[in-house]
């Protein structure tokens, strides 16, 4: 679908709304008065943040924005401000390697550090990249999950995510049973 029907419902915006730009690159682009570079993305919170138009299209559900999304906010509903500039920290370090042919380890050593946070703000990360449809972070995310599971019983993961067993002893070995080729290694 085009960007206009990607836009939702429209809120409306206060004259105190923040601004944020989303780092160097941005700034970069602004910095050369080449405005056409740069879009503006309105988050779930009501912040305006800004973006290269590089980094935006590292996501299936911004790539293409019109020349509109420089001059009016592109409304992203199920992110907020401070996860949306966490998305464009990604998406920006990314088309920057990638301008600069850095090297794979280089990249996977950032990749790395940059999913090292907690709990609620990776599982909402994943949500976002799922969102905006960026595969690459998606796939990062979900393998920052599935590293802290690998390796781990049933019981040890319930503790590590703090997840309630809700099953029975009975419901409990039945799935044990039937899902018994999971235990085996």
């Amino acid at each position: 679908p085009g960007p206009s029907r990607r836009r939702g419902r429209q809120r409306p915006r206060s004259a105190t709304t923040n601004r944020h730009s989303t780092g160097w690159l941005a700034r970069t682009a602004m910095a050369d008065n080449s405005e056409t570079n740069v879009i503006k993305l309105e988050s779930s919170d009501g912040q305006v943040i800004e973006a290269t138009r590089d980094a935006a299209n590292m996501s299936g559900f911004l790539n293409g924005l019109d020349d509109e999304a420089g001059k009016v906010p592109v409304p992203v509903l199920q992110v907020t401000a401070g996860l949306l500039i966490k998305v464009l920290e990604y998406c920006e370090y990314h088309c920057k390697a990638e301008s600069q042919n850095m090297s794979e380890i280089e990249i996977r050593d950032w990749d790395e550090q940059f999913v090292v946070m907690d709990d609620y703000v990776l599982f909402n990360l994943i949500l976002a990249a799922n969102y905006l449809d960026i595969k690459g972070l998606l796939d990062l995310t979900c393998k920052k999950v599935a590293d802290e599971i690998r390796g781990k019983t049933p019981e040890e993961i319930r503790t590590r995510f703090n997840i309630k067993n809700d099953f029975t002893p009975e419901e409990e070995e039945e799935v044990r049973r039937e899902y018994a080729w999971c235990e085996e290694r």
